[in-house]
């Protein structure tokens, strides 16, 4: 029977998820139920992407501004520095609160005209208009006001969130400057909480080597739990989510432990090996904002080893203009796939894969997970893929 369809991608209902509740269970059993009451089979190769959320929720893994605050005071004993945290009331402010709890005076260093992920702080023409040179140039917080306004909004958002952070201080204890250089810090403090995600292994050389005394990052604060709060191993506070106005949603701990569960009991229920991931935000940018909405530290912290590598594939726009090009119809079509069935494993620099991009098979799933399952009140945490590793000369 020919095909006629080729990927399908169905976001799965899920129960409002709980701490303690047995996430395993509630997502074998909704896909599952999903499967009966709209009347498809699970096959061979099917992927189920979890959203990480739905995992930490059920772990309890939470923390307080209180509990952050004495993470803080136990690793630094100084004056603080923070760099390059992402501007974000959802990602940073509720980190932020705790630790000006501490008491200590906070020197916040923000990347501008964005910060990591396209966040804009200021208009990118006015500052080439004003000749600031960002790989150069340092900014006082007075500075930046005189120059582009006491009210600079987020085109999204409409907050000003240097004026967001500022107002988090206790008692003033927050001095905010700009500039994308980490070593600027370095003139106010030796001690040093490196706030970026994708670049701080680099940012937290950088400042070593210049002769920070304490540098540590986001992910070094609550490895452990903090009396009996949430924690992650790996990843400390980094992919952390504002849950509530004193806390935060950590990223979940031991995903790959849940993937695993999941498929083998699925494998027991349904005789299939289904492929499951968990997935955080996809790694996509924004066409209008220009924002990157990669905030987490990687868009699957856990899959099964199905999905290891990225695609190989070759460019059927490419054949059809070039190779088979004379041919039409029926033809053309058994030409295709012959040649699908007969590529080499690996079309890396091969002229048939021109166009295709060779990223990691997550890191795309992540994203069409992310962008099915949506960030509001779609109330799919679970999400089915189908027929995505079939091809054109799948049968």
């Amino acid at each position: 029977m020919m095909r006629t369809v080729g990927t399908t991608v169905r976001g799965i209902r899920a129960p409002i998820v709980k701490e303690g509740d047995n996430i395993i269970n509630i997502v074998v059993d909704s896909v599952i139920n999903a499967s009966k009451y709209e009347n498809f089979e699970l096959r061979d190769k099917d992927i189920i992407g979890i959203t990480e959320s739905l995992i930490a929720r059920a772990q309890g893994n939470y923390a307080n501004q209180e509990d952050i605050a004495k993470d803080v005071n136990d690793k630094f004993h100084k004056d603080i520095g923070i760099v390059f945290p992402i501007l974000s009331r959802n990602r940073f402010s509720i980190i932020l609160k705790g630790i000006a709890m501490t008491g200590k005076k906070i020197h916040l260093v923000l990347n501008y005209p964005t910060d990591e992920v396209g966040n804009q702080l200021m208009d990118i023409d006015k500052m080439y208009q004003l000749k600031i040179n960002p790989y150069t140039d340092v900014l006082t917080e007075k500075e930046y006001r005189k120059l582009f306004g006491e009210n600079v909004y987020h085109p999204f958002t409409g907050i000003d969130y240097v004026k967001m952070y500022k107002d988090l201080a206790i008692d003033g204890n927050i001095e905010i400057y700009l500039s994308n250089n980490p070593e600027t810090v370095l003139q106010y403090t030796e001690d040093v909480l490196v706030a970026n995600v994708h670049d701080r292994e680099r940012t937290k050389e950088i400042l070593k080597k210049s002769g920070a005394k304490t540098v540590l990052g986001l992910d070094d604060l609550l490895t452990k739990p903090i009396n009996n709060s949430g924690y992650n191993p790996e990843y400390g506070l980094l992919g952390s989510n504002l849950a509530t106005e004193s806390q935060v949603k950590l990223f979940p701990r031991d995903s790959k432990y849940y993937v695993y569960e999941i498929q083998k009991i699925l494998k027991e229920k349904t005789g299939k090996t289904i492929e499951v991931m968990v997935y955080g935000d996809g790694a996509f940018k924004d066409p209008v904002g220009k924002i990157w909405e990669l905030a987490d530290p990687i868009v699957s912290p856990a899959y099964t080893s199905g999905l290891e590598g990225t695609p190989n594939e070759v460019k059927l726009k490419y054949l059809a203009d070039n190779e088979l090009k004379n041919l039409e119809g029926e033809e053309a079509a058994k030409a295709i796939k012959e040649k699908i069935n007969k590529k080499d494993k690996d079309l890396i620099a091969h002229k048939e894969s021109l166009g295709t991009t060779p990223r990691r098979i997550t890191d795309l799933l992540g994203s069409l997970c992310d962008l099915t399952s949506g960030s509001g009140d779609k109330g799919t945490p679970i999400v089915l893929i189908q027929g995505y590793f079939d091809n054109y000369a799948t049968e």
